[in-house]
Formats: structure tokens, sequence, C-alpha cells
């Protein structure tokens, strides 16, 4: 068998146990949403904003959040009052379903409404797993370039929601957004983009309100390298504008 072939039977089982996942969450009305991005994007930062924010509101939310080393993500997010578990990788630089299947059997609050994931920093490898999730969101901070998604269209392309991260620093960061923008169109046309800042709270309540309309059955955007069912962003190329 050769290594494509492995590839693909590794996420083709990997798929396999995200469906049945988000099956089970379904049945307990829950929504899994799959936070992706660049390492330093600010992903903690505005996540434990959104954590906060539904603590603020009664809304019983949770966070598993993925690292290679340190609990440092966990003790951060924690002091937003929301139940956080920390899932060390051990070195692989991505998530897969068995992860979080495990690490949900024992821990996850029976009347959690929304389960945000934080997956580890990286926009390649994570992008082809599927976590089981009903959303997924990939952020971008101000500072890492407009041409980010022409970088990584798989990231990109399969994301049902985009956030621009840090939008306070755009202006001295020399940020183009007009470019960006255009960027994320060519790979995903009509996909929703939200700025964002977490000094400010700026897109927090956007984020909120975002998940907890796909776990209340919102029909998702339907991003041209969907993340599930397996085989669609593989097969599917990036729309050209």
């Amino acid at each position: 068998m050769c290594r494509s072939d492995v590839r693909q039977a590794v996420l083709a089982k990997n798929d396999d146990l995200a469906a049945s996942l988000r099956a089970d969450l379904a049945r307990q009305g829950v929504a899994l949403v799959n936070l992706l991005s660049s390492p330093g994007s600010g992903k903690t930062e505005l996540l434990g904003g959104v954590l906060a924010r539904a603590v603020e509101r009664g809304v019983p939310v949770a966070a598993l959040t993925a690292d290679l080393a340190t609990e440092n993500d966990a003790v951060r997010l924690a002091r937003s009052g929301a139940p956080v578990r920390q899932l060390l990788t051990d070195g692989l630089c991505h998530l897969e379903a068995r992860q979080v299947q495990a690490h949900l059997a024992d821990w996850l609050p029976a009347d959690t409404a929304v389960l945000f994931v934080e997956n580890v920093g990286n926009l390649v490898c994570p992008a082809s797993y599927d976590l089981g999730e009903t959303l997924r969101i990939v952020l971008m901070a101000v500072t890492e370039g407009e041409d980010k998604p022409l970088k990584y269209p798989t990231a990109f392309g399969s994301a049902h929601l985009v956030v621009v991260t840090k939008a306070d620093l755009a202006e001295a960061a020399g940020f183009d957004e007009a470019a960006f923008l255009a960027n994320v169109r060519r790979i995903n046309p009509g996909v929703e983009v939200v700025r964002s800042c977490a000094r400010t709270g700026a897109g927090v309540g956007t984020l909120l309100e975002r998940a907890l309309a796909a776990r209340d059955g919102a029909p998702p955007h339907r991003p041209p390298l969907a993340p599930h069912p397996h085989g669609h962003h593989h097969a599917a190329s990036a729309p050209v504008a």
C-alpha cells in the first residue's frame, strides 16, 4: 500500500468516527465548534472572551484546548468560569476525532450547549481532520498577511466562518482588508468574515451567536472544500475568481 493509500485509509477511519461523534453530540443537543489557526493568531484570548460572555449570559459552554505541551491555554481559558480541559497531543500536529471522543467520555457536562475545541496551532494538518464538528471556524490575525487564504486553501476553503483577529492592529500592520477579502472569496465564495479584537471585545458576541445558531440547527455556509463527509476537501479544487 502506497503512502497516499495509507493516508486515505487513516482519514476515512477518522471520518467514520467523526460522523458517529457528531451524531452522538447532536442527540445530546451539543454543537462542536472546531477552531483552526496558525500559532500566535490570538485564538486563545478570543475564545476566552467568548466563553466569558457565554458564562455571563448563562449559556452552558465548555472548551477542549489542544497543544503539544503545557497546560497554559487551559489555565487561561478556565478564568472565564467555563469548564475547560487540556488535551496534550504528545507531539502530534493536529487533533483527530478519536482524541476528542476519548476526552469527552467522562468529562463533558450534561447540559453543555456548545463545545469549543481549540485545535493545535497549525493550518496544514488540522484542516484535513473532521472532529465531528458542527461548525468549523478558521482564524487569522491581521499581522499574518493578506495572502494567507491562498497559501492555505484547504483550511480556508473548508471554513464555515472566517474570523480576522487583532483588528485593532490592522492599521499599524498595514493590513489590506480589501485584498484579504478578495482572497477569501476566491477560495471560499460566500463565507462570512467576522472582524474581532479580544482587547475590545469586538466580534465576541457574533461568534457566540453563530455557535448557538449552529446548535439550534441553522444551516451553515457550505464551503467548497467541505470538512465532511470524507473526501470533499480532497476531491474538490478551490474556485478561481
